[in-house]
């Protein structure tokens, strides 16, 4: 119940990131009244230290990159020197002009009530931020997640950076070690390869979710750009002066600046979801497939329900969980088809089912194609050969995943997710003009052999065969 000096609100929605953001512009167009409520910055980490700094950073580096290839397409250019203050500076100039739109003055403009402060349950409908007071009829929880650092003996002693002050840096180390194989892990090891320094991964598999043939690539692009990778489980860490040693299973290894990249854990805790009377635990909110958590009008969407951690997972969720608080009928909040991507170089691109999952899910009777992206003539053009695109069907060709590994994977897997949510075949895609050349053309190139190999193979095809063999 609202007491005399709460601040009624239709819609509450705690954090202002990727997620907060989309749920609480939907609301608006709605035209009900939404308070978004953000203890930090709003943005959240996309925006300042996740998404956003780490594309910015790739892009110097794979700048300094293209100087060094530079002679092999005919321009002559000296070895690049990254100046790594200039490089923050850009960073963060390219965090400020994304924030421009997300600026509490310009939230409010489109309607949305912006509070800046620590939010937290009083009870069920009430909310307090610091001395301010507020109920809301429905509410959805969007605290999303903050780095994981695993229990290895004498790693709090050393000194180490995460996400979060990574991009701060405005030095280049000697040697930086990465602890972590992950997507964020490999990026910024990349990346700092490219800029000039000395890097050493540490973990032990290589994007452990990808599939084996994309692992390989990868591996082998990070090896013949000079990054080394050593596969072993880091069992404790030492500093002596300015050099940092971890201790792994594969032996000793040592550089000078430390980022520990091994995940993130959802914001719960501080919130007072206990005087809520929501269910959660440090693994997350507990929702059900619609994004309501065990009580009816509270909602919780983003990483803080643990799952995959996507920007644009959480904005999806919780757009859908703003439509099932303030709409009739419910909407599934929990994302069948999930397109994503390491934005290494090349790029590493997926969407759907693997081929291990597909098998275990259709038997021995799924079929499974490929195309080297060295086929493609944008690939040749542009001089990126390595990677390829792989697609798992089903017995009628119905896609069930597809993987590309290429210099524009990203902007290529759209396309199959597309077609994974809508069950299209792989003759769907041939059909389909493709533009030319770019990437994508791979895509039809690959659908067409299959569709036209199906064809010739059919009883129909080989009739029509036979006919305008006689027709000649």
């Amino acid at each position: 119940m609202s007491g005399p000096e709460d601040e009624v609100f239709d819609l509450a929605i705690l954090g202002a990131g990727s997620a907060g953001l989309t749920g609480a512009d939907f609301a608006a167009k709605l035209g009900v009244r939404v308070a978004l409520i953000e203890k930090h910055r709003i943005g959240g980490d996309c925006t300042w230290t996740g998404c956003v700094p780490s594309k910015a950073l790739i892009k110097s580096a794979r700048i300094a990159h293209e100087v060094r290839r530079a002679a092999g397409f005919g321009i002559d250019a000296g070895p690049p020197r990254a100046d790594m203050g200039r490089v923050r500076d850009r960073i963060r100039a390219t965090i400020a002009s994304v924030y421009e739109h997300e600026r509490p003055e310009a939230l409010r403009e489109r309607g949305i009530t912006v509070i800046e402060g620590a939010a937290a349950f009083v009870d069920a409908h009430t909310i307090a931020v610091g001395e301010r007071r507020i109920t809301a009829g429905r509410a959805v929880v969007c605290t999303g997640a903050r780095p994981a650092t695993p229990p290895v003996p004498g790693l709090a002693e050393v000194g180490y950076v995460t996400y979060e002050t990574f991009f701060d840096n405005d030095l280049l180390p000697a040697h930086l070690l990465v602890l972590g194989a992950g997507p964020i892990g490999l990026e910024m090891a990349q990346a700092y390869r490219r800029l000039g320094a000395e890097v050493t991964v540490i973990g032990e598999q290589l994007l452990p979710r990808e599939e084996p043939e994309a692992r390989a690539v990868v591996e082998r692009v990070l090896a013949r750009e000079g990054l080394r990778c050593l596969q072993g489980r880091v069992e404790g860490a030492r500093r002596d002066g300015a050099t940092i040693t971890l201790s792994t299973s594969a032996g000793d290894v040592s550089g000078t600046m430390l980022l520990v990249a091994t995940g993130r854990r959802p914001n719960v805790h501080g919130l007072g979801l206990d005087r809520a009377g929501v269910e959660h635990s440090d693994k997350g909110v507990v929702v059900d497939a619609c994004l309501r958590t065990s009580v009816h009008h509270i909602y919780a969407a983003g990483d803080v329900i643990g799952g995959p951690q996507f920007t644009h997972l959480a904005g999806w969720q919780c757009f859908q969980a703003v439509r099932n608080a303030l709409l009739p009928g419910n909407a599934r909040g929990i994302a069948t088809v999930l397109p994503a991507v390491t934005f290494l170089d090349p790029e590493v691109a997926r969407v759907g089912a693997s081929e291990a999952e597909a098998r275990a899910t259709h038997g021995e009777g799924i079929r499974v194609h490929h195309w080297q992206m060295s086929s493609t003539d944008r690939a040749q053009c542009d001089g990126d050969l390595d990677g390829f695109v792989k697609v798992v069907c089903a017995v009628d060709r119905t896609i069930l995943g597809a993987t590309i590994v290429a210099a524009r994977a990203g902007e290529m897997i759209g396309e199959f997710a597309l077609a994974v949510q809508r069950r299209l075949t792989l003759a769907d895609l041939a059909a389909t003009i493709h533009a030319y050349p770019t990437w994508s053309m791979a895509v039809q190139q690959l659908a067409s052999e299959v569709a036209v190999g199906d064809f010739l193979g059919s009883t129909s095809g080989r009739l029509a065969t036979r006919l305008g063999a006689w027709l000649r």
